[in-house]
């Protein structure tokens, strides 16, 4: 062997010859089964393809390969695995020239075949199956780097790599047990074929390139939707594990748009199939952390929404094909209700690995989506289109609301733009309970910043709030600016809600968190007087009962008022108005337990019919309150004023039941405590002496009517917003009624000679209507 490799590198020119040779030789030994001269044959090539690496080389790699192609053909696992090793070896080979005309075709078609080997004994069987991969292995190794090269990424060869190697991933065989670190496993444990195509479906895929990643992702997609491997879930998300971990972090995302797709052709398969594929999109996502999803990233949603409202839709017609109504498969609801549920959950992990701005964007994107009354959002009708859309609502909120559990801004102004607000808090007026709870819970998720949230899960009348161990910062200055621009809207949304007679126990709990987390997170001296004037506001309409609430409704919000004014009370520390509710408290432990939330807030509240008759003492006085926080310098005329809420057009829109009796109640209140009502006195008997007593008394008159102005001026520079907003519209409303009648009375048009005038083809022809005609929105009155 000696002499012969010295000859070969001598005379480099007769290299192919001596393989032309030896081919020979092996090929006749071979087929008279002496398998002794086959090894020795082997062992030469072997070495002299080691000793050898001139330019001629490639004449002797022909003869090489085509004695390597007869091995594998052979039934003999013995000569495939001989014929395998070989292959490894020269696969290891740097060559100094590339080839252009070498295939490697038949070695990808029998190292797969070999892969999937179902040879009897069990051993051999293993053998058989590592070389195919050892032999997969070489194959990637030799071609991937070269371009003059057969492409190896072409969907010709991935769709026989992928799947043999996903195959031996797949089947662990019994008789190998798994050791719980990899320092402690054995000699065979590290060489099984699970181990060995692991590590080979890591080097294929981390050599991957952008352009070739589709082509190694689709034979997985494949492979799995043909074994039906979705819906244990657990081999495919082992699968995208090994994935996203071994392709370059910046292809992350091709994977993602690869599942989703996926996901899209897989839309009328079976349930189980889909959350499937959604769980293994999530922890794709969770991986793909450190860089982004991609360019398109509503793309991603979108999908995962349209995922959701096809769920929905299958789930209320039971089938597959809507325009049909007929399917072959059975569509299982509670099939379709985990799907739904793996959806949102993906939606929350796609979002928690999105930077802040494109979060908001998200939230933004699939608030648009929800069909609320006052939105551009198509309200179907009838009860199946009313199902639709409460399904429809109730699963993007939940889907809002997993992504906004993630979500961490400081700044509220940019976390809670006006557009989005606004369409979140429509969907607060609604009359489903369950969707008021989404979006007290979403917006909890948004003002809690420092965790505190936890703290308030349970209502009650704590003695000492330091027990809570409260994380409390100063209120910023883009806090203060939100609360200016956004206050009135959550204190009227607040107020509203409380009315609503479907609420249950976590209702009042998150009204409880809401007005709690305000107070800490986004309250300064101001906002503080709002919120005691707003409780003060839904004791009196528990106490009044205009809106006929239930016994339990009114002990809540009792109760509720009394928890909040504890808490906020030691928040405030001003000792005497800490005494005030602690005296109202204990009066009420005494004579009215039912309440306090240690009596309603329980599992057998223990309610009272008898609430039309209760003790004055058992209430918090707003001017008793009023009293003690003015001497602490918080502004008294505020807090003496009652919380009268805003109304806007979304009352309308929002076919509330209760509105009408709002808007009277309002308009009530405000005419009632008008400062002209209190200063029209009944008209006067004009006598001589009253005319003598105005001749001389002119200039205390004078400046009685300048003190009368100066009022005037100072009510509209420091009374609340809604107060003057309230004064205004009153005002207006009875302006134009005025007016209304005024123009009926004096200007009628005359009458036709025919009854109407009608234009060509018998139409009634449209006059335009004269201004005074106009009816005109409220906020443009004033």
């Amino acid at each position: 062997m000696e002499k012969l490799t010295f000859y070969a590198l001598s005379a480099p020119e007769k290299l192919d010859r001596i393989g032309a040779y030896l081919s020979e030789r092996l090929i006749r030994d071979v087929s008279r089964h002496r398998y002794g001269y086959v090894c020795i044959a082997m062992e030469a090539l072997d070495q002299l393809l080691m000793a050898c690496h001139c330019q001629s080389i490639n004449l002797f790699v022909e003869s090489f390969l085509k004695m390597v192609a007869k091995l594998l053909e052979s039934e003999k696992p013995n000569l495939q695995i001989l014929g395998t090793n070989s292959f490894v070896k020269f696969a290891n080979i740097e060559e100094d020239t590339p080839s252009y005309h070498r295939s490697y075709d038949f070695f990808v078609s029998r190292f797969s075949e070999m892969c999937h080997s179902s040879h009897d004994d069990l051993d051999i069987r293993t053998k058989i199956r590592m070389s195919g991969i050892k032999g997969l292995q070489g194959v990637v190794r030799k071609t991937v780097n070269d371009e003059l090269q057969a492409n190896i990424w072409d969907p010709q060869h991935m769709d026989k790599i992928v799947p043999s190697l996903l195959f031996n991933l797949q089947h662990v065989e019994e008789a190998e047990s798994r050791s719980p670190s990899p320092l402690q496993a054995t000699e065979k444990e590290k060489e099984s074929p699970t181990e060995l195509a692991e590590r080979c479906l890591r080097e294929l895929l981390g050599r991957a390139a952008y352009g070739n990643i589709k082509n190694a992702i689709k034979p997985v997609l494949i492979h799995l939707d043909n074994h039906s491997l979705w819906e244990p879930k657990i081999f495919a998300t082992c699968c995208f594990r090994i994935i996203m971990y071994s392709i370059q972090p910046q292809h992350s995302h091709l994977v993602i748009q690869q599942l989703l797709g996926h996901l899209d052709a897989n839309s009328k398969s079976a349930a189980t199939v889909r959350a499937g594929i959604v769980e293994v999109l999530s922890e794709a996502a969770v991986i793909a952390a450190s860089g982004s999803v991609g360019p398109t990233v509503l793309e991603v949603f979108n999908t995962l929404l349209r995922q959701l409202r096809l769920s929905i839709d299958y789930a209320l017609t039971g089938s597959y094909d809507c325009a049909v109504g007929v399917s072959t498969k059975i569509i299982k609801e509670h099939e379709e209700r985990m799907f739904q549920e793996a959806v949102i959950k993906t939606i929350g992990s796609f979002a928690s690995t999105l930077p802040t701005y494109q979060q908001s964007e998200v939230m933004v994107f699939i608030m648009n989506k929800v069909p609320l009354p006052s939105s551009q959002q198509s309200i179907e009708a009838g009860k199946a289109g009313e199902n639709r859309n409460r399904l429809t609502q109730i699963m993007l909120l939940k889907s809002l609301l997993q992504v906004s559990v993630g979500f961490q801004c400081s700044n509220m102004l940019t976390a809670l733009p006006s557009a989005f607000l606004d369409r979140l808090l429509s969907a607060a007026l609604m009359e489903d309970a369950e969707i008021r709870l989404f979006v007290l819970e979403i917006l909890i998720s948004f003002i809690d910043r420092h965790g505190n949230r936890q703290k308030f899960s349970t209502i009650s009348t704590i003695s000492d709030i330091s027990v809570l161990k409260l994380k409390v910062d100063k209120c910023s200055r883009q806090d203060t600016v939100f609360m200016k621009k956004h206050g009135q809207q959550l204190y009227r949304h607040i107020y509203l809600i409380c009315k609503e007679e479907s609420n249950v126990q976590a209702h009042y709990e998150a009204l409880y968190s809401m007005l709690m987390l305000i107070s800490i997170e986004l309250a300064n001296e101001e906002v503080m007087v709002d919120l005691i004037r707003l409780v003060l506001a839904v004791q009196e309409m528990a106490q009044i009962n205009e809106d006929n609430l239930t016994a339990y409704n009114r002990c809540a919000l009792f109760a509720l008022g009394a928890a909040y004014l504890n808490l906020i009370s030691q928040l405030t520390t001003v000792p005497t108005f800490c005494q005030h509710i602690h005296e109202v408290i204990q009066m009420r432990q005494k004579e009215a337990p039912y309440l306090l939330p240690e009596d309603v807030f329980v599992e057998r509240p223990r309610l009272s019919k008898s609430l039309d008759h209760l003790a004055p003492e058992v209430f918090f006085w707003q001017s008793k309150i009023s009293e003690v926080l003015g001497g602490s310098g918080y502004n008294s005329d505020r807090l003496s004023t009652p919380y009268i809420p805003q109304l806007t057009d979304e009352d309308r829109l929002s076919k509330r039941k209760s509105i009408g009796e709002t808007i009277s109640l309002q308009v009530e209140v405000e005419s009632r405590n008008s400062p002209e009502r209190e200063q029209r006195a009944p008209a006067e008997e004009i006598t001589y002496e009253t005319l003598k007593k105005a001749i001389v008394d002119s200039v205390a008159v004078e400046e009685q009517e300048r003190e009368r102005r100066r009022q005037v001026v100072e009510k509209f520079q420091k009374a609340p917003f809604e107060e003057i907003a309230a004064h205004c519209g009153a005002r207006a409303t009875l302006l134009q009624s005025k007016l209304n009648q005024i123009f009926e009375i004096t200007i009628r048009p005359p009458p036709s000679p025919s009854g109407t005038i009608t234009a060509a083809y018998g139409q009634p022809q449209n006059h335009s209507i004269p201004v005074y005609e106009m009816k005109f929105p409220d906020l443009c009155v004033y």
